[in-house]
């Protein structure tokens, strides 16, 4: 819409009435609900507006399998308007997944894999031959404008023999290009308590919540050491769903203790998105509210938080003068079954729902 347009009585997450005025693209005015200007009004009564939601941890390079999608089919068809591909690709492969980017409709942010060959092989760090440390720098300044973080998968299933020694590459890769590690935690070997002393201030644990053996808290549901003392250094927690790393179990023994999340991401691929048990952003969101966080809290984990993390504060708040970078959603009193990695069910009964994004200077409903 070229236009001047104006969505017409959406309510913040704080419930506060409001017109989002929007022209080429920015936010041209916000007044009281009913009062906004434009030559093209769309009536949004009911519905919550936010900026627009980020997900830190997808899997948007479609050629790969099992770990591969479409870009906009887990962005915008979501009401997420910037995905972050959590490290599908290396330096092999990353050229295309940018100029992919370049051709969708969502913002397309990455994490680059310091494993040359990315998730062409899902024991991507088993041979430490393909961790090319020349063409890991070479990639994060090539690409630095889509480039945000290094990605590094340690679990057992992916490193095999080689334990952490991935992990200390990374960690040097790290320091050469002043990139954050995001870090996947899974099964061990290696164990738990060798991974995380390894993180510093802004790196990022995903997949915090997961049921496994080898997760983050003890038999007696308290936090383990390692993960107090990585939260005192700033240590980023994002939850990284996906098809085998949230537990209702472990999220509410984490809740419990006060060990709440940084960002919500979702970990999604064609696979969970079709199949369950992620299916979308909205239905991740809405099993922290069943877990008793307030939309406030959930919603922020997808704007504020994610935002901040980039760099990117402007992605995180609505204001006059700023890029109109916006999420449309309802909370519909539905009660619903949820399913978590484990395959635990709880019954939920508040459900978030899509009902559209804005960006580019467009209106795109869900």
């Amino acid at each position: 819409m070229k236009e001047r347009f104006v969505l017409r009585n959406v309510k913040r997450i704080n419930e506060e009435k409001i017109d989002i005025v929007i022209e080429n693209g920015t936010i041209a005015d916000i007044a009281s609900a009913g009062q906004g200007k434009g030559q093209h009004i769309v009536d949004q009564s009911g519905i919550y507006v936010s900026s627009g939601w980020i997900d830190l941890h997808v899997h948007a390079f479609p050629e790969f399998n099992p770990y591969g999608d479409e870009i906009d089919e887990i962005g915008v068809k979501q009401g997420v308007t910037t995905i972050v591909d959590a490290g599908s690709c290396g330096a092999d492969r990353m050229a295309d997944l940018v100029a992919n980017g370049k051709q969708s409709k969502t913002n397309l942010l990455a994490f680059l894999n310091i494993s040359r060959i990315g998730l062409k092989r899902t024991d991507e760090l088993s041979n430490l031959d393909w961790i090319d440390q020349e063409k890991v720098v070479e990639t994060a300044n090539k690409y630095k404008d889509v480039i945000v973080g290094l990605k590094a998968r340690i679990s057992k299933s992916v490193v095999c023999e080689n334990g952490v020694k991935p992990l200390r590459i990374a960690r040097k890769l790290s320091n050469q290009t002043a990139l954050p590690l995001m870090v996947h935690i899974g099964s061990a070997p290696p164990q738990i308590e060798e991974v995380i002393p390894h993180l510093e201030k802004r790196d990022i644990i995903t997949h915090y919540l997961n049921g496994k053996a080898n997760n983050l808290f003890g038999t007696d549901g308290k936090p383990l050491d390692v993960l107090v003392e990585a939260i005192k250094r700033g240590v980023h927690l994002d939850v990284g769903h996906g098809t085998a790393s949230f537990s209702f179990k472990v999220a509410e023994v984490a809740k419990q203790h006060g060990v709440g999340f940084n960002t919500i991401s979702t970990d999604i691929y064609r696979g969970n998105r079709l199949n369950g048990p992620v299916y979308s952003m909205a239905n991740v969101l809405s099993k922290f509210l069943y877990l008793g966080y307030s939309l406030v809290d959930v919603i922020e984990a997808v704007t504020t938080h994610a935002a901040n993390w980039l760099n990117k504060p402007e992605l995180g708040r609505i204001r006059v003068g700023d890029s109109a970078n916006l999420t449309l959603f309802a909370v519909e009193d539905n009660p619903t079954t949820f399913t978590d990695s484990e395959g635990e069910q709880r019954i939920g009964e508040r459900l978030i729902e899509t009902k559209g994004v804005v960006i580019n200077d467009r209106f795109i409903e869900c």
